[in-house]
């Protein structure tokens, strides 16, 4: 997995080209659109120019849908209890993943507190995983809870989990609304997965730690117990 370049000043043309290339590969996927193009300069890229905003009950959502296919096809890279983890089929830079419930749920405050938990833990698993994988140098996590807050697919949550890196934003959004990709996102899931496992080990030697440190530093405030 390698992080963004800055492509070069036929980046329209061959962003329609590998979309047009692409249209064989249509499959209903997790992610939502926007406004820009991808510049895939790897040769192929599961691409979807259905849209996906018309989701009106699990029949119709690809966040339900998805962990029904395998993960090959399904772009799944981790599958937890009560959640998993899938890459954005729009995303924003290389590695940008959601995390999302199986349950079709519309709101944060619509999950278990088992589903909550485990959504945080996979979101700072697949920190973990794009570090390792990629070297990110920052993220920006988020969700976006109903349409008016900006939801593609407001009737299934999701949390973004984006990696960045310096300079990632280069000239092409501004100038040409295009995103420059260096991997398909099959390539990019099979990476991701292949460091899942390690990323879940580093995860749970940060929580025991955190946990102590945690100990070491009582709320401010607190009593003695009774």
């Amino acid at each position: 997995m390698t992080s963004p370049g800055t492509g070069g000043s036929d980046a329209r043309a061959q962003a329609r080209a590998s979309a047009d290339a692409a249209a064989t590969d249509v499959f209903e996927l997790p992610g939502a659109p926007d406004a820009f193009e991808r510049f895939w300069n790897a040769h192929r890229m599961a691409y979807v120019s259905k849209g996906t905003g018309q989701v009106k009950d699990e029949h119709t959502c690809p966040f339900c849908a998805a962990p029904q296919r395998d993960d090959e096809d399904s772009l799944i890279v981790h599958r937890g209890r009560t959640a998993y983890v899938v890459l954005n089929l729009y995303p924003y830079n290389p590695g940008h993943l959601l995390v999302c419930p199986y349950r079709h749920v519309p709101l944060y405050t619509d999950t278990t507190t088992e589903e909550a938990a485990e959504m945080a833990e996979l979101t700072q698993t697949a920190m973990l995983a794009l570090g390792q994988a990629a070297g990110a140098s920052g993220y920006n996590l988020g969700m976006n809870q109903g349409a008016v807050a900006g939801a593609g697919i407001a009737a299934h949550l999701h949390q973004h989990v984006v990696p960045r890196w310096t300079g990632d934003g280069n000239f092409l959004p501004i100038i040409a609304r295009t995103k420059n990709m260096s991997q398909t996102l099959g390539e990019t899931r099979q990476i991701l997965a292949d460091v899942w496992d390690r990323a879940a080990r580093d995860h749970a030697a940060r929580q025991a730690a955190n946990a102590r440190a945690a100990a070491e530093h009582p709320r401010p405030g607190a009593g003695d117990p009774a």
